[in-house]
């Protein structure tokens, strides 16, 4: 034990600062509130926690049984609610299949239903179809089907979607959950068609849609935009104290602002701002901003910023937005301060931050500022992922440094996961260099290390045409980021 500790948190505090969480593992009794409490719980805790992606958590566990310690499933299974809050799916996985090959496994529907979930982002969607093939039925609740049919939503696998919510409906499973899954799937897809008749469907049925519902459908009026159903919809929202939330509003100032109109997209974030309470004032705020960004209202940002930062704590997701906001307003300089503050306050390590103001310096051109970023960054012991690489090395492609673009993305697809989907634009430009440059072996071990982490895909394909044909601005080759695992 003593040596798997070693290998999995040594030189954990060398790659980043961390917040401590409590999730504890603890001793496993057929008493589930036997709990112990000790150093030896606590050094499970960290290597659960700690552990990094590329160790596998298993044979970590089986040491821990082996040396005589016992394990609460339950606790474990908190282990795992922790893992996928923080998108670890592949270790929360494999916790789950330390469970199942247990003695005594203890799976619900719920869990084979989080199994599933989890396989799918972890393995991709063809897996989880086998997965629910191998599901026997007696542990096929609604949840397990609910769970299915989110996988091929996310996966816009609409064909299969429509197939589940229909099996849904033989069974007499379809409940507001599934609706407001397929409603959301149509309203991504832009099918206000379908999306309609589905919205009659719950009605002839007697199914009472919620806010989250009403939400989805002003969503896809405003991405239209269709102003008078939105405002319609907006209108029947505010009669139902319930139907109405501070998202709603943001929705609505998006459809205003892509319809042009500047003064009611403004007249609704008001409204937003007094809607968003206590519990949610956070994320709230931070939409805000992000929104009076986009409107050009600088002193509107800084004030929205003013009350974030007058919070007990000011999160990372904070810092995020704040500095996304000032490159929307082309203010650079407000971003740099933002992050030296960030950093001055040791805030909770978020490897997006750094992420995100490399990304901007290497859309401006200003390549010597974001390489002092990644010198820190390594110097400090915090620990680059993929995106930092990434963004670096399209970087490059695009101010023509290609020999640097071509090393530093070798180290963006080793730092990548399989089904990480990483956002790897500069591939194209580095294997032509290298063939142009007669050398073909270069060239070919990087298709090789792309094509075994499955990142050849339709959208490497249209960023190939496009670095190649000179197409694509900068702004459009960088995405944002994702809510991933900071380590």
């Amino acid at each position: 034990m003593v040596k798997l500790l070693q290998q999995s948190v040594a030189g954990l505090k060398s790659w980043y600062k961390c917040n401590p969480t409590s999730l504890m593992v603890f001793r496993f009794s057929t008493n589930s509130q036997t709990l112990a409490s000790s150093s030896e719980e606590d050094n499970l805790r960290k290597l659960v926690r700690y552990t990094p992606s590329t160790v596998s958590v298993i044979p970590i566990i089986n040491q821990w049984v082996n040396e005589g310690k016992t394990v609460d499933y339950e606790d474990l299974k908190k282990a795992i609610k922790y893992l996928r809050a923080v998108r670890r799916f592949n270790h929360a996985l494999q916790i789950y299949e330390w469970i199942n090959n247990s003695e005594h496994p203890h799976l619900s529907s719920r869990d084979v239903a989080v199994r599933l979930d989890l396989i799918s982002k972890a393995r991709g969607l063809e897996a989880a179809e086998e997965y629910f093939a191998s599901i026997p039925d007696t542990l096929r609740a609604s949840c397990v089907y609910i769970a299915l049919l989110n996988c091929y939503a996310d996966a816009k696998s609409l064909i299969k979607a429509e197939d589940t919510m229909q099996k849904m409906r033989d069974l007499g499973n379809a409940d507001l959950v599934t609706y407001n899954v397929m409603m959301n799937l149509y309203a991504k897809m832009g099918d206000l068609k379908k999306l309609h008749s589905l919205v009659q469907e719950m009605e002839d049925k007697g199914i009472a849609g919620n806010a989250f519902s009403y939400t989805i459908r002003l969503n896809a009026y405003a991405s239209v935009p269709d102003i008078k159903e939105m405002e319609k919809l907006l209108m029947k929202m505010e009669e139902d104290p319930l139907l109405i939330e501070w998202n709603g509003y943001a929705v609505a100032a998006k459809g205003y602002m892509r319809a042009g109109d500047v003064e009611k997209a403004s007249e609704v974030l008001n409204k937003c701002e007094h809607l968003s309470k206590e519990k949610n004032a956070r994320l709230a705020n931070e939409v805000i901003l992000s929104l009076y960004a986009s409107m050009g209202k600088k002193n509107d940002v800084y004030r929205i910023w003013n009350k974030l930062k007058n919070r007990r704590k000011v999160c990372s997701s904070s810092y995020l937005s704040m500095i996304s906001g000032l490159e929307k307003l082309d203010d650079i300089d407000g971003a740099e301060k933002i992050f030296a503050e960030c950093e001055a306050k040791e805030v909770y390590f978020d490897i997006r931050i750094p992420n995100l103001l490399i990304a901007i310096y290497c859309r401006k051109g200003q390549l010597g500022k974001a390489e002092s970023i990644m010198e820190r960054l390594l110097e400090s012991g915090k620990r680059p992922n993929y995106r930092t690489w990434d963004h670096l090395a399209l970087g490059y492609c695009l101010h023509h440094q290609t020999e640097k673009a071509v090393e530093t993305l070798k180290k963006a697809i080793f730092a990548s996961d399989p089904l990480q989907k990483p956002n790897i634009h500069s591939w194209p430009s580095c294997v032509d260099y290298l063939q142009s440059n007669g050398d073909t072996e270069r060239a070919e071990e990087i298709k090789k290390w792309l094509e075994e982490r499955g990142l050849f895909s339709a959208e490497c394909e249209r960023s190939d045409n496009c670095i190649r044909n000179g197409n694509c601005g900068s702004e459009e080759l960088y995405e944002t980021e994702e809510l991933e695992e900071t380590g």
